[in-house]
């Protein structure tokens, strides 16, 4: 079973999801919602498991049917890809134990889909191979595709078709960009690219920069960075909330995407396509940054503003991967486990106080008052304070550790402003959300109000779990921190990475 680790997050979650189709799990609402949260517990548990044989025994190489690198398809479980999948497993057994409420019965298929969602996003963290990028990829879109569906309505159908159009396009770009750089290099496994891209030589080299750009689009359009962001808003504002909280943890595929390959493969030993996508990458942070600070400013309720405030952590981890430093790349890693369980907490507050709130629903403006206050208005206190950045949470040292790394950059004059004033507006942004959600009431509660759509102990158990981690993020710093710096010294350990990945699997 241990040579196999490497490979349960990825089966486990596709077992999950094929039993779930099937009797008693796919007739017995109860039994299901059972084996769902049991299933993500397995996989939690395993993807805990390789993240600690990968932290005694270094990066674990798996070559499918014995076949090596880079002729085969191998998995790579390197700090940085079982460090994402534990995050992933965590989310979807939190959004899996909150559906139990009941989110789960207003469409079908909910629990298949979520493990079928958690298998695509494992796969394309595990995966060391492009094409099987690829193939993961569109494993994670189908099961998004249809969880957008899920109990929706015509407004959800049409943000669901542009997520869909938009996701389309991409495939198709990718595929393109997949069969150029295959045409240069001769190879799509990810280290294999890193050591060929280095003896390009003539038109080979603007055919395989070609290619990278064209990666850049498929990477910028999954991550939602500027000007491919357009759907974020509505598509995460308009699906159900428990959805939204698990598509928190998406557009961090294409952030890892461009992590990956802009280090490995276009990195600093590219020769001339050294950097490629450097410049890109940085002004389009920049502006990113800009514009959903400027929807947060603009959001008119809570999960349209939550919405945004992901394309605002989208743009602040571009950033850190454009500056291409260990340092930046330690707290970019940092930086994503934390605003990835915040933004799902705040998905999910949304939905509880939107309940409790009748026809006012989430919408920031007067209404009836929640009917469990100190409960809702302290989860919210907790999350807001996170994504602001203020001591003692995750979010302050988030902040001041991701100040530091830029410092002493030359992008610093830029960026230091603009995360900044994109703080002062997310600030701004939840001071008035929180104050008008919870202070300013129309009606006083009635009692018959206070026991309505009341927070299920699945729900809370939910909530409580991504709350939790903010604190924990801060108690724990220290191992943290440290294990982000050795994710991020792996990461840029060239030589490493393509000795391990195409000699590890022999």
């Amino acid at each position: 079973m241990i040579q196999h680790l490497t490979s349960l997050p990825i089966l486990l979650p596709m077992l999950a999801g094929v039993i779930l189709l099937l009797p008693p799990c796919g007739k017995s609402v109860p039994i299901r919602r059972i084996a769902s949260v049991v299933f993500s517990a397995f996989t939690l548990f395993a993807s805990l498991a390789l993240m600690a044989k990968v932290t005694s025994s270094g990066t674990q190489v798996y070559a499918i049917g014995n076949w090596s690198a880079p002729f085969g398809i191998v998995m790579v479980a390197d700090p940085l890809s079982v460090l994402l999948v534990s995050l992933t497993s965590f989310l979807g057994m939190a959004c899996a134990l909150y559906a139990c409420a009941g989110d789960d019965e207003k469409g079908a298929f909910f629990h298949p889909l979520l493990h079928f969602l958690i298998l695509g996003v494992n796969g394309a963290f595990l995966t060391g191979d492009m094409f099987n990028l690829f193939v993961f990829f569109e494993v994670l879109l189908i099961a998004s595709y249809a969880l957008l569906m899920h109990g929706g309505d015509k407004h959800n159908t049409r943000a669901a078709l542009q997520y869909v159009i938009m996701n389309l396009v991409g495939s198709a770009v990718f595929l393109i960009a997949l069969g150029t750089l295959y045409g240069v290099l001769g190879t799509l496994n990810m280290a294999d690219m890193a050591n060929k891209v280095t003896t390009l030589q003539g038109d080979d080299i603007y055919l395989a920069k070609i290619g990278g750009l064209l990666l850049l689009v498929v990477f910028a359009l999954k991550g939602a960075l500027l000007p491919l962001h357009l759907w974020l808003p509505n598509t995460y504002a308009t699906a159900m909330p428990v959805v939204a909280a698990l598509f928190a943890i998406m557009t961090k595929v294409g952030v890892y995407s461009m992590m990956r390959v802009y280090t490995l493969v276009f990195g600093e030993h590219a020769g001339e396509l050294s950097f490629m996508a450097q410049g890109w990458l940085w002004w389009l942070a920049i502006a990113t940054i800009l514009v959903g600070s400027i929807g947060v400013l603009a959001s008119q309720d809570l999960r349209k503003l939550t919405a945004n405030l992901v394309i605002v952590s989208v743009g602040t981890l571009v950033a850190l991967v454009a500056v291409q430093s260990i340092q930046a790349s330690a707290v970019a890693i940092y930086y994503l486990v934390h605003s990835t369980l915040v933004s799902a907490a705040l998905f999910l507050l949304a939905d509880l106080i939107a309940r409790q709130r009748g026809k006012v629903s989430d919408r920031i403006t007067a209404g009836r008052p929640v009917a469990q206050p100190l409960l809702l208005g302290s989860g919210f206190l907790i999350a807001a304070i996170t994504v602001i950045g203020m001591p003692p949470l995750s979010g302050f040292v988030a902040k001041i550790w991701l100040l530091r790394a830029t410092y002493e950059t030359e992008q610093a004059i830029v960026f230091w402003p603009v995360y900044l004033l994109a703080s002062l507006a997310v600030l701004l942004s939840l001071s008035k959300t929180g104050s008008t959600l919870f202070w300013h009431n129309t009606t006083a509660k009635t009692a018959d109000a206070a026991e309505q759509n009341r927070v299920h102990p699945a729900q809370y158990c939910a909530l409580v779990m991504l709350l939790i981690a903010s604190p924990l993020m801060v108690i724990f710093a220290g191992p943290l921190t440290e294990y982000a710096l050795m994710t991020a010294t792996e990461l840029h350990n060239f030589a490493n990475n393509l000795s391990v990945v195409l000699e590890g699997a022999q």
